[in-house]
């Protein structure tokens, strides 16, 4: 199977997933005994309030390097071969460095990608944020990544703190900050995200209605 086939995605369970928020998809997953934070990465881009990303990974591990002259193809490759509706995950937590500002936004909101999230800081927010792209990362910095960190792998499988991104897995993400769904398990949590959205519905709806909250939660 070729790197970059997505064929076989849940487009399905994706979309049911969009209907809810970080905090529901996290629930239900621990519900199932799964843990998918992708902890101390925020989203520094745009959003607007209420919005959320959801798709699958296209990962990209980055390396300590001297080299100059911006050696990004690994990068460069991957966004251009992501499918339409992926989420760019990188892991340049290596080394000082942006690996993704104006430029890498546009490229990969030009290829349909719908985020780029990235275990490392992050520049240029304010045309990012013109741009209308979501950008997550750990911190703003101007810093660049020639002579320090280099791309030299992409589709592997990436450690961010508790979890683990492989190509393919879902990635969730909203306002406040972002989920990992492994590709086997996301039927299962739309699934559960599906009901517990359902139970808050009806809760919130009691609670606007006068009853009191100790009185319905928990359901």
């Amino acid at each position: 199977m070729d790197k970059f086939d997505y064929s076989d995605t849940d487009w399905e369970a994706i979309e049911r997933l969009k209907k809810w928020y970080s905090g529901d998809i996290h629930d239900s997953m621990e519900a199932l005994g799964l843990w998918g934070c992708l902890e101390g990465i925020s989203l520094l881009g745009a959003l607007e309030a209420g919005d959320v990303v959801c798709g699958p990974a296209v990962t990209v591990l980055f390396a300590p390097s001297d080299r100059k002259g911006e050696p990004q193809d690994v990068y460069h490759n991957a966004i251009d071969n992501a499918p339409k509706g992926a989420v760019m995950v990188c892991d340049a937590s290596c080394a000082p460095g942006s690996c993704s500002g104006e430029l890498m936004s546009t490229g990969a909101k030009t290829s349909g990608a719908v985020a780029t999230v990235v275990n490392g800081t992050v520049r240029d927010l304010a045309q990012v944020r013109t741009l209308g792209y979501p950008l997550f990362g750990t911190a703003p910095s101007p810093i660049g990544v020639t002579g320090k960190k280099e791309p030299v792998e992409s589709q592997v499988a990436l450690q961010i703190g508790k979890a683990t991104v492989k190509p393919g897995d879902i990635i969730f993400g909203d306002i406040d900050g972002l989920v990992v769904i492994p590709k086997e398990h996301v039927k299962a949590v739309a699934d559960q995200a599906d009901a517990l959205g359902e139970q808050e519905a009806k809760a919130r709806d009691r609670i606007l209605a006068g009853e009191k909250l100790q009185q319905i939660w928990p359901v």
